[in-house]
């Protein structure tokens, strides 16, 4: 398909990359499990697994826009749902977030678990349905948003990482201290 010739390598590349952090995330919850015995699933299915699905987004855009389809109207629908999903998905991590009490999420947390993500799917369902009539912007775009969910998911996977090595706090991590309370005060 000529609008899509061009990105072959860029796909291989994002999506490689994807598929291999993906794997390497999964050993990062194993040391999660091991190291912090008091994180609840409530955690994990709040900052964890987010991270395995941004991974698995951007494998599945680089699959669909690898994939010799027959025309350009099967892969938009397709990066249009793929984007639809996400969106709604945020959304789901947003509200799992505010019911954890585990951890009390700073700024930073909200802008890279929350906000570029939700900016990223809803950025790939737009320019997925652009698709046709602008291919080339669209293409652009939609490379984008994989780029940055790639980044989005290197980001919160180190996060868990120093989470981890600081003994659970984000205070800690910027003092070298570790902490042992990671709870707002006055919660038990």
């Amino acid at each position: 398909m000529p609008p899509i010739e061009g990105w072959d390598n860029f796909y291989v590349i994002v999506g490689s990359s994807a598929a291999a952090l993906t794997g390497l995330q999964f050993v990062v919850v194993a040391l999660v499990v091991d190291v912090r015995k008091g994180t609840s699933l409530r955690e994990m299915d709040a900052f964890a697994t987010p991270t395995i699905v941004h991974f698995c987004a951007v494998l599945l855009t680089s699959a669909i826009l690898s994939a010799p389809w027959p025309s350009i109207a099967d892969p938009t629908i397709a990066l249009a749902a793929v984007g639809a999903a996400g969106v709604v998905y945020v959304i789901v991590v947003i509200r799992r977030s505010a019911r954890q009490t585990g951890y009390t999420p700073v700024l930073e947390d909200r802008v890279f678990h929350h906000i570029l993500p939700l900016v990223s799917y809803g950025v790939l369902a737009v320019a997925a349905l652009l698709l046709r009539r602008h291919a080339q912007t669209a293409l652009f775009w939609i490379g984008a948003t994989t780029v940055l969910l790639l980044f989005i998911g290197i980001h919160n996977a180190w996060d868990t990482v120093t989470w981890i090595a600081s003994g659970g706090s984000h205070e800690a991590r910027s003092s070298g201290e570790p902490s042992q309370d990671v709870r707002k005060p006055g919660e038990k």
